[in-house]
């Protein structure tokens, strides 16, 4: 295979999203990087697959469109046979998109009539009946998505949430199809088709179920999702799982863990970790708003401490203290300025040796990478379903540093200290 020929190309809406397809894709055997924003120049390693990670999720879907379209274009240039679109698995959208006006500029710019969207993920427990979304137990709306800041998820019906951002008529692939395998979720996609339906959500509440469907979405331009289907895919391409697709260098240095979620999940691993004795300092928001030099003492605070351990730096906060500053600052200014701080406090930490460093959210996550000037990443293992490792060169670290970019809501409440030992030969 051709340097610059891949089979599957990959637009993920946020930077922890893309790691997490990236992850499933190298679980199912494909050889994947993954590129921070599209790419100006041709791939240069060979990969099966490439994931671009936008941060497109929450900026107005004019720019969400744009942004989409380029990588589009930059993946048919290196020869991508299908294209995936993936979303979060919690579908974080608004009435205004971005899920449906991307889905629908991207079909029109590959020709496509009809394509299909599941977020399901069934290892991270997010599951898809009728076309209601579950986070566990629970339905979206009881999950604690309704309270999101920025795209609070208040309908668990995806038909109508994807359908109030959609301009073609979207419908349902049901589980009594999906149960049946992949010649009856084809005979429903002909059958929706043929009702002037181009779009679907898809049942799946089983990793048996994404494998069913895997085969019928083969010759789709389009594949709208989670990260879950991804698992499917390789294997349309005749690829096996094998464990040298996730290989990377040794790991060393220092290590380090900046969080900027306020998720459910990313709040239980903080207090594991503090639990554990490690050393944790908690960014005050306010501070850094009244103009504070708050990254030089985060960084002075954590330099004697480096050699002895991983050392966490959070701003993870509850909803009422989250809501208090953003009525002060503003949301969209309350969150900017944390992530700043915490990205600047990243690339402080890489350049006093930290070589291994998780960063928790998907924001501070693109905010992290974005500072670090991080191009792209190679894949590596899984620490909990949805975050592997990654190994990348930054302009403070040209030799590389191991890298996890954790979705908020993933990970055990160990995670933290999981991550580390993982890489301990």
């Amino acid at each position: 295979m051709g340097a610059n020929k891949i089979l599957l190309g990959c637009i993920a809406d946020d930077f922890t999203g893309a790691t997490d397809l990236a992850n499933n894709l190298v679980r199912a055997g494909m050889r994947v990087v993954q590129t921070i924003h599209t790419p100006d120049q041709p791939l240069d390693t060979e990969a099966d697959a490439v994931v671009v990670a936008l941060k497109s999720r929450t900026i107005p879907a004019a720019e969400a469109v744009e942004q989409s379209l380029a990588a589009l274009r930059w993946l048919q240039a290196q020869g991508a046979q299908q294209i995936y679109f993936k979303v979060c698995s919690t579908f974080d959208s608004t009435a205004q998109g971005n899920i449906g006006p991307v889905t629908e500029a991207l079909m029109q710019a590959l020709g496509a009539r009809f394509a299909i969207a599941t977020p399901a993920f069934p290892d991270n427990k997010r599951t898809v009946f009728k076309g209601y979304l579950f986070v566990g137990d629970v339905l979206l709306n009881e999950s604690g998505m309704q309270n999101h800041p920025l795209t609070p998820m208040t309908d668990a019906n995806l038909v109508r949430v994807l359908q109030a951002q959609s301009t073609k008529k979207v419908g349902l692939i049901d589980h009594a199809a999906v149960a049946q395998g992949a010649a009856a979720v084809q005979a429903r996609m002909a059958e929706l088709l043929a009702q002037g339906v181009g779009l679907a959500i898809v049942d799946a509440v089983s990793n048996a179920d994404l494998l069913r469907m895997g085969p019928a979405f083969k010759d789709l331009p389009l594949l709208t999702a989670g990260s879950g289907v991804a698992i499917a895919l390789p294997a349309n391409f005749g690829i096996q799982p094998s464990s040298q697709a996730a290989e990377l260098p040794a790991a060393r240095g220092r290590q380090a863990i900046v969080s900027g979620s306020c998720s459910v999940a990313t709040n239980q691993q903080v207090q594991d970790f503090i639990d554990r004795g490690g050393p944790a300092l908690a960014l005050d928001p306010l501070r850094i708003a009244s103009g504070g030099d708050v990254v030089a003492e985060v960084l002075a605070w954590a330099e004697p401490l480096l050699d002895a351990g991983p050392v966490l730096i959070y701003s993870t906060a509850e909803p009422d203290a989250v809501r208090a500053i953003q009525q002060q600052l503003g949301v969209a200014e309350a969150g900017a300025l944390v992530e700043r701080t915490l990205a600047a406090i990243a690339r402080g930490l890489v350049q006093r040796g930290v070589r291994q460093l998780v960063v928790a959210g998907g924001e501070t996550s693109g905010a992290c990478v974005q500072a670090l000037a991080i191009a792209q990443m190679r894949i590596g293992a899984q620490i909990d379903p949805g975050v592997p490792w990654c190994f990348a060169a930054a302009d403070v670290a040209p030799e590389g540093l191991h890298l996890t970019l954790k979705s908020g809501n993933f990970g055990t409440a160990d995670f933290f200290s999981k991550a580390f030992a993982q890489l301990t030969p």
